[in-house]
């Protein structure tokens, strides 16, 4: 066909962006495209991501090892790879939370995701959840209980099944103390669900050891990975309690009839298709697992005491309130400071965020309006990132208005 012709049709094209050009043994037919939506505008630029530095509760910065693992190529969710990387990640689940449970595994989502698996699981219709409200995580959990079951007050006059309680709550810089609290679930017949999102690897906890029956946390805070994986393991006795329902869960994806054999712990010789996994986010998990196992256990609870203690000190030389008074309920990974008074929490962060790229957030839940948030966790947890924390809080605290009042 002559160039001139094919520039015709070329522009013939462009002109009628609604209609498509169909060829047949008779001749050529115009028809309308069944396109009628055009590509947007921002689908057809590049991505453009800032760098922050995130020295708020969560997500924390991943570093490059964990960014390559995630990078690696795709092999396929089922492939006998995949298995094999998924039983490092239990073995390190283990590791990391201290227990020999083989019902071990890693959710395909947040630690919320891991949160609504355990109650969804354990409690059924007309059963009875207790849940310790000590900050954001506890509201959580129970209204995720009063959409099931009635919630109750106390362990011997209601006798419930499931008792919750954050260990790491963010939202107070709140670290709860754990020795006794399974035994006494235990004495009630009562199995003691623990959310561990913010405080793994950053304050001690022992699974086995301080009779927790279910365990969970995040990928994104002190693992360093990116979110969207959530560790977990439940006991024996929850085992127990889990596989001789009289009901089925209310979840098929959280199912762990299903999720245990997706995972290889159901003791079958072959694992059947249940989901589509996270194929990259496992890869970071497994590399952020290894991480806190050469690490070390103890040196990673040290090494967060150590910079927390670090920034406390500086925060109190700059005038500024710590919001927990008693030093040994701080949690080491995330502090929270009394809002300085006369001075307005938004700008303040507003300002940190501009001029220093530095991500501190406000309170979450009942701490709305009442703290200032600050993580320094896992890969973040050094002195020098917490002298970039003091030195922005100067500079606000300096240049943001404060009112007479």
């Amino acid at each position: 066909m002559p160039r001139s012709v094919l520039s015709r049709c070329a522009r013939l094209t462009q002109q009628v962006p609604l209609e498509s050009v169909r060829s047949t043994k008779h001749g050529v037919h115009r028809g309308m495209s069944s396109v009628t939506i055009p590509p947007p505008a921002c689908m057809l630029r590049p991505l453009e991501v800032p760098f922050r530095y995130l020295f708020g509760p969560g997500p924390s910065n991943v570093p490059p090892r964990i960014l390559a693992a995630g990078g690696r190529p795709i092999i396929g969710h089922m492939h006998s790879e995949m298995f094999g990387i998924m039983n490092d990640i239990k073995k390190g689940i283990q590791y990391a939370f201290q227990t020999s449970n083989n019902m071990t595994l890693a959710m395909s989502g947040s630690g919320h995701t891991a949160m609504e698996c355990a109650v969804f699981n354990i409690v059924e219709p007309g059963e009875s959840v207790l849940v310790a409200i000590n900050g954001i995580w506890g509201e959580r959990v129970a209204e995720i209980a009063e959409r099931m079951v009635k919630q109750t007050p106390a362990l011997a006059k209601y006798k419930p099944v499931l008792f919750f309680l954050t260990h790491g709550e963010s939202s107070a810089g709140l670290v709860h103390p754990m020795d006794g609290v399974g035994d006494i679930c235990h004495k009630y017949n009562c199995l003691l669900l623990v959310d561990s999102v913010a405080s793994l690897g950053a304050a001690p906890l022992l699974m086995d050891q301080q009779n927790i029956d279910i365990l969970y946390t995040g990928s994104q805070k002190a693992l360093n990975a990116p979110p969207g994986t959530a560790p977990v393991s439940f006991s024996e006795r929850a085992c127990h309690k889990m596989f001789n329902r009289k009901t089925k869960p209310v979840s098929y994806l959280l199912d762990m009839t299903h999720l245990s054999n997706y995972w290889g712990n159901d003791g079958k010789p072959e694992r059947i298709y249940h989901h589509t996994g996270p194929v990259s986010g496992f890869f970071a998990l497994r590399e952020s697992l290894a991480i806190l196992a050469e690490m070390g256990l103890e040196n990673s609870w040290s090494h967060h005491t150590e910079i927390a203690e670090y920034l406390w000190k500086g925060l109190e030389d700059l005038g500024l309130k710590l919001f927990i008074k008693d030093k040994d309920l701080r949690l080491p990974s995330v502090t929270t400071i009394a809002i300085p008074e006369g001075y307005d929490w938004k700008e303040l962060l507003a300002y940190i965020m501009k001029h220093h790229r530095i991500e501190f957030t406000g309170g979450l839940g009942p701490s709305v309006g009442m703290v200032l948030r600050i993580g320094l966790m896992g890969y973040n947890c050094n002195k020098a990132n917490a002298a970039m924390v003091l030195a922005a809080l100067e500079d606000a605290l300096k240049q943001c208005r404060k009112s007479k009042a």
